[in-house]
């Protein structure tokens, strides 16, 4: 009866990673995926494959090893290197940014609290004001010149408050700038340098870091982008992608993304109940730097980044030990709409 049962189990095991299989192998050949997915259910791997190339000056193929811009990935590190201050004592959530940061001018210095920085509703003018359809025209702002991350608060973070602070969604990057010079001013060291101790290095994640216009990344892939007046791919625009700072700025590669993943989620980095701060919805169900969407019984943690070329998806279904994470050098796929349709193909099969 056990040899049976065993038996039954490796079978339908067998078969469900056929189906995810061709699942992941037909949209991706559907949808001219260029990328990497990772899929991990209970703790162990059960599909890891990389489609497309990475360099298409030198027709160099994508492999699971090539690292990403993860993009806004980067606001979930902020978030959990915020928290574990709060942990400390040394960040209190509801006080204000002037708190923190007293020389910043801008007018939601007394009246923005630390959590409303977190979860987008400071009701601060938007730092980014940029559209898709303009990319290419006449770029995305100030991306395009070096500043430091200082810099780039007084300049470009402190703009007026247009809703009352608390009332209003509206995703911002300046919130988590202004994040993430609170982190340099407390550890007095610069947010990179904050990032590697306090994360990268203490989880092994040696393939993740800031990206910089000044350093050579091996294994980086480089972006390509596509919009309406195009037929064909081009890479990038020029910007410093160092000016996202702690909102942006990241760079990894799947396994590393999943090494964070799995040390959040078994509360390595932050303790259960300050995970739960995290994941709680407020407005749009976004809680700190993430998204928790799906009904009850397949409820899902969803973050993703995007700039331009560069994107990734990264869910976590909360419920059912199933982590799914795409990242993609182009933007020609619905990363959302691949995890999503992944997700509900495996937990669709659940006993």
């Amino acid at each position: 009866m056990i040899t049976i049962f065993i038996f039954v189990l490796v079978t339908n095991a067998s078969a469900q990673s056929s189906s995810i299989k061709a699942l992941v192998e037909s949209y991706a050949s559907q949808h001219q995926f260029n990328g990497t997915v990772l899929i991990q259910k209970d703790s162990r791997v059960i599909y890891h494959k990389s489609f497309g190339v990475a360099e298409r000056a030198f027709n160099s193929p994508i492999t699971n090893d090539t690292k990403y811009q993860v993009c806004s990935f980067t606001k979930t590190f902020t978030a959990v290197l915020i928290l574990q201050l709060v942990e400390q004592g040394k960040i209190d959530l509801q006080k204000k940014i002037i708190d923190y940061l007293p020389d910043y001018k801008g007018e939601g210095g007394s009246k923005v609290s630390i959590h409303q920085l977190l979860n987008h509703t400071s009701g601060m003018k938007n730092t980014d004001t940029a559209k898709d359809e303009n990319f290419l025209k006449y770029g995305i702002g100030f991306y395009h010149k070096p500043y430091q991350l200082k810099e780039i608060v007084a300049n470009f973070c402190s703009n007026p408050i247009i809703n009352e602070p608390g009332t209003k969604f509206d995703y911002n990057n300046g919130e988590y700038m202004i994040l993430g010079r609170i982190l340099e001013v407390i550890y007095k060291m610069n947010y990179e340098a904050i990032l590697d101790r306090q994360i990268l290095s203490t989880l092994g994640m040696r393939n993740s870091g800031l990206i910089s216009h000044y350093k050579l990344i091996a294994g980086l892939a480089t972006p390509y982008y596509k919009d309406k007046s195009l037929d064909h791919l081009i890479p990038n625009i020029p910007l410093y992608v160092e000016d996202f700072s702690a909102a942006g700025a990241m760079y990894s590669c799947t396994k590393d993304m999943m090494q964070f993943n799995n040390a959040l989620f078994t509360f390595k980095l932050i303790k259960k109940e300050t995970l739960q701060q995290l994941l709680t919805p407020g407005l749009d169900g976004y809680g700190y730097s993430v998204w928790i969407r799906g009904n009850q019984e397949f409820r899902r943690m969803e973050r993703y980044g995007r700039i331009a070329g560069a994107n990734g998806v990264w869910f976590h279904y909360l419920n059912d030990g199933l982590s799914i994470i795409i990242l993609s050098n182009t933007n020609l796929t619905d990363l959302g709409d691949y995890a999503n349709k992944i997700g509900n193909s495996i937990l669709s099969k659940k006993p």
